[in-house]
């Protein structure tokens, strides 16, 4: 895919140049005590004004990894942070490559990034925006991190992608599903590989109506922030177009354990259908107690009630277990995919932790995979170039087919799937949880930037930071 930004690109870098001159002979000089590596880095280096922690100085660069260590989304952070090392440890040559072997175009080199060594940080996000910022900033400040990763939430992921704006650094998103990301919060400096609610909505409602027929009763518990609320729009607009209605929704706080009260709501009510807007521990407690409510066992109406969990993950199935069978959802990536790149990077997984990856975990290798490369590409740490490395970039080799980055919102587009949980008697073993039913093309879930009938509406992604 062409770049748009091609030519913006070569003027600045000619103004940047121009800008950089007078410190170069002595730039070179001193680079030539440290061999023609030490010549090139320095060179380049002239080339652009000091911007966020540009330059990088040293051998090492640092990555900052920002997750969930503690919370209802701690099980996803701590595979994030897996992944990440896991990343690490292939950027600099350690391990068997894994998805380095099958991604193209590459221009990885298995010697770290630009010839530094790639060193890390992490911080607890604690699923908390107040919380998460106060994290990146440190990594930032105190530890040079010249990119920022991690999530788990949407709440998160926007709070730390505009303190990531406002310090020219870059954040490439993990795990983050609101529509909001790449929507009205997007920003020049934040990018996502992860699918949104959008597409989960593409994705099922004309399933489901299959599934279940039109004339459907659904009463939603959303998660009260930003992911919930668009999430919960998402499913509406996409059920409803089938001929569902929404019987009501009730908002629920992330702290929640105890769904009783919520549950005894939908039991009391004319829905023959519960929709759990719920992710990590909140989905696994929420779906415990409404099977323990015997809601599936129920019939409203001549038909029998059924469950929707409308964003799934191998580790939610593994934590609500048996509760799981039958029940649909969507997934951005399963370990099940037989493609090259998405095998390559279970095979690596497994070999250094013994259990598969979860969409998390991939999420987060994927995402620094894609940043060391567009380095690379780039030629330059200089965010600028980065950013525009990434801009309209299609990848390989990475997860099924081909992965488009757009440039207009910074959102990536590939196939989603599917999933339905497995019932005991068709497992293989104690992580074959989830069925893959479809896998959907991303052909069905682009959309238009902008469109009207795109529930959240685009933000602007704001300067690169070296405009004149």
């Amino acid at each position: 895919m062409a770049n748009s930004n091609d030519k913006a690109k070569k003027g600045v870098s000619r103004r940047n140049f121009l800008k950089g001159t007078a410190g170069t002979t002595a730039g070179l000089l001193l680079g030539h005590q440290l061999g023609m590596g030490g010549v090139q880095q320095l060179a380049r280096a002239q080339e652009y004004a000091p911007l966020g922690n540009y330059p990088v100085t040293g051998s090492d660069v640092v990555l900052g990894f920002n997750v969930p260590q503690t919370g209802p989304y701690s099980d996803e952070g701590a595979d994030e942070l897996r992944a990440y090392q896991l990343a690490v440890k292939h950027l600099n040559g350690e391990g068997d490559g894994g998805m380095m072997n099958t991604m193209q175009p590459s221009s990885l080199t298995g010697e770290g990034i630009l010839g530094k060594r790639v060193t890390f940080v992490t911080g607890d996000t604690e699923t908390n925006s107040a919380a998460s910022r106060d994290s990146a900033r440190r990594m930032i400040e105190r530890d040079k991190a010249i990119m920022i990763s991690g999530g788990s939430s949407s709440g998160v992921a926007i709070a730390v992608q505009g303190l990531c704006q406002e310090a020219k650094v870059m954040f490439m998103a993990a795990l983050t599903h609101s529509n909001d990301t790449t929507g009205s919060d997007r920003k020049r400096y934040g990018f996502r590989y992860f699918f949104n609610t959008e597409m989960s909505g593409r994705a099922l409602g004309g399933l489901l109506a299959n599934e279940y027929g039109a004339d459907r009763r659904a009463y939603h518990l959303t998660a009260d922030y930003t992911w919930g609320w668009s999430q919960l729009r998402s499913m509406q607009e996409y059920t409803e177009q089938e001929g569902w209605t929404t019987e009501n929704n009730i908002l629920t706080p992330i702290t929640t354990k105890d769904f009783s009260p919520q549950l005894t709501q939908v039991m009391n009510s004319d829905a023959d259908t519960l929709v759990l807007n719920f992710y990590g521990q909140n989905m696994v407690d929420s779906l415990t107690q409404a099977v323990d409510f015997g809601m599936r066992e129920r019939t409203v109406n001549g038909k029998d009630f059924q469950i929707i969990v409308p964003l799934y993950s191998r580790l939610m199935a593994s934590g609500a277990k048996d509760n799981i069978e039958g029940i649909f959802g969507t997934m951005n990536w399963s370990y099940q995919l037989q493609d090259e790149g998405s095998q390559a990077f279970t095979n690596s997984f497994v070999e250094e932790y013994g259990q598969p990856p979860s969409q998390a975990a991939h999420t987060s290798y994927v995402q620094t995979l894609l940043y060391a490369d567009a380095c690379e590409r780039a030629g330059t740490f200089y965010p600028p170039e980065v950013i525009r490395a990434l801009e309209d970039h299609s990848v390989s080799g990475i997860g099924p087919g081909v992965c488009d980055y757009r440039g207009s919102d910074h959102q990536a587009f590939h196939d989603v799937l599917v999933v339905k949980g497995k019932p005991e008697s068709e497992r293989a073993d104690d992580n074959d949880l989830l069925e893959i039913v479809e896998q959907v093309d991303k052909s069905v879930l682009v959309y238009e930037d902008g469109a009207v009938d795109l529930p959240d509406r685009p933000g602007d992604l704001g300067d690169y930071g070296d405009e004149a």
